[in-house]
């Protein structure tokens, strides 16, 4: 059975999507932009600011999935500029620790509203 995913914690979608859709003990999170929850601000700054704001949106919800970011099995990275690639593994390698899930970084030449990053993520539910 299928479960779509919503908690205010998290930045609302922009379209027709969930945040998230579980299924099993799966959890598959549609890719995250830098949007600020509260409010619904685009995050449009340097990539360390839009970068803390996707972190901060995986980790509310992988909470209301269940999850935490030791679940995480596997990620694609959305990148717009590659020279900022060093400053994105750095933060990368702090909000995992530990932790390695597989990894997928595709350059990309531009994101929606001028954006630097987006991720999205495949976790498992720890708990239910």
């Amino acid at each position: 059975m299928l479960q779509s995913l919503f908690t205010p914690s998290a930045a609302t979608p922009g379209g027709h999507y969930s945040q998230a859709i579980i299924h099993g003990d799966t959890i598959y999170i549609s890719g995250l932009l830098p949007i600020n929850p509260e409010n619904g601000q685009k995050i449009l700054g340097g990539m360390e600011d839009q970068l803390n704001t996707v972190l901060t949106n995986l980790e509310a919800i992988l909470k209301a999935a269940g999850s935490d970011r030791h679940g995480v099995i596997r990620t694609t990275v959305y990148i717009a500029d590659m020279a900022l690639w060093g400053e994105v593994n750095a933060k990368y390698v702090q909000f995992f620790g530990s932790h390695k899930p597989a990894r997928v970084v595709v350059p990309v030449p531009e994101l929606h509203y001028g954006f630097k990053i987006e991720i999205d993520a495949i976790a498992a539910v720890l708990s239910k």
